[in-house]
């Protein structure tokens, strides 16, 4: 019975340090985005298939697929903006184009 305590134990302080990870992780990665200029996807909520698991760390998991929601939709605006400055910065080249070819006389 020991040792079923002592897994269920070191499972939860790993899930415990996996998801601080994870913030660590996110935070340090939002202000080189956002710095960069670049849509960066959010991570996926981790699920455990543990049930006993997920019952302890329900109030986390919620949280991780609020902020998931959230962000997807923050990195869709973002790739919206991505594509249309892209496409902005295409149509410009190709008139930069046509100028360098008179210039050049092709």
């Amino acid at each position: 019975m020991a040792s079923i305590k002592e897994n269920r134990g070191f499972r939860n302080l790993w899930l415990s340090r996996w998801v601080k990870m994870q913030a660590v992780a996110l935070l340090l990665l939002v202000p080189a985005a956002s710095q960069a200029g670049s849509c960066l996807a959010p991570v996926r909520p981790f699920v455990p298939s543990d049930s006993q698991a997920a019952s302890d760390y329900a109030d986390i998991i919620r949280q991780d697929f609020e902020a998931y929601i959230s962000d997807i939709q923050d990195y869709f605006r973002c790739l919206e903006q991505e594509r249309a400055r892209a496409f902005e910065e295409a149509r410009e080249v190709s008139q930069d184009y046509g100028r360098f070819l008179e210039l050049v006389g092709d």
